[in-house]
């Protein structure tokens, strides 16, 4: 199955899968987003302030720009309030004035520039790339099923690569890459992502 980076570590801790092959997104990155004319100017701004993040548990809307912040200096629930709210919610208020900066991807920020032309929008927080979308299979499928799967997706990863990009909802994917060299230590960034929103164990999805 394909998941993304933090539904991975939960179905490790779950099941012991293991990784077959990395689907590379280009640009994929949380950041702290806010109006570029506004209070805000640093992250010490944000301070006794309220942060909205995306989707509960999404690696790029919640758990990634929390983990931005926190690598700044700024802990979750005490430095700032933390706040899921729906990003389109979120976007009306802060240009209301009603929050102080909403945690997206680069995607949703492109999004939101185009969808409100007339507001200027900033980043002053901004996370490393993020680990990759990965293709799992359950831990005791025959090593060599492993291998020869890996295998198309060198041989064949531009074939397989146009095949996915046919459907919209893949164009996260376009000019990336297949990677094969993928290990579960590479997901450990996300599972310090989990202890930042105080999650400590990773048997099951935040927010079930």
């Amino acid at each position: 199955m394909l998941t993304g980076p933090a539904e991975y570590v939960v179905i490790k801790q779950l099941t012991d899968a293991q990784i077959v092959v990395g689907w590379q997104r280009p640009d994929y990155f949380a950041q702290v987003v806010t109006l570029a004319d506004g209070k805000i100017k640093t992250v010490e701004d944000l301070r006794g302030k309220i942060v909205t993040f995306g989707s509960v548990g999404s690696t790029s809307q919640h758990l990634g720009p929390a983990q931005a912040l926190a690598d700044l200096g700024l802990t979750l629930g005490t430095d700032y309030d933390g706040q899921i709210v729906s990003r389109n919610t979120a976007v009306e208020a802060l240009i209301r004035g009603d929050i102080a900066a909403i945690g997206m991807n680069f995607t949703h920020m492109q999004k939101i520039r185009e969808t409100y032309p007339d507001v200027a929008f900033t980043v002053i927080a901004r996370g490393r790339d993020l680990p990759n979308d990965i293709l799992v299979a359950k831990r005791n499928l025959d090593p060599e099923i492993v291998d020869q799967i890996r295998k198309v997706f060198v041989t064949r990863g531009a074939d397989l690569m146009a095949a996915v990009l046919k459907g919209d909802d893949n164009q996260k994917f376009k000019g990336g890459h297949f990677l094969t060299e993928i290990d579960d230590s590479d997901y450990d960034y996300v599972r310090s992502m989990y202890r930042t929103i105080g999650v400590d164990t990773f048997g099951q999805f935040v927010g079930d």
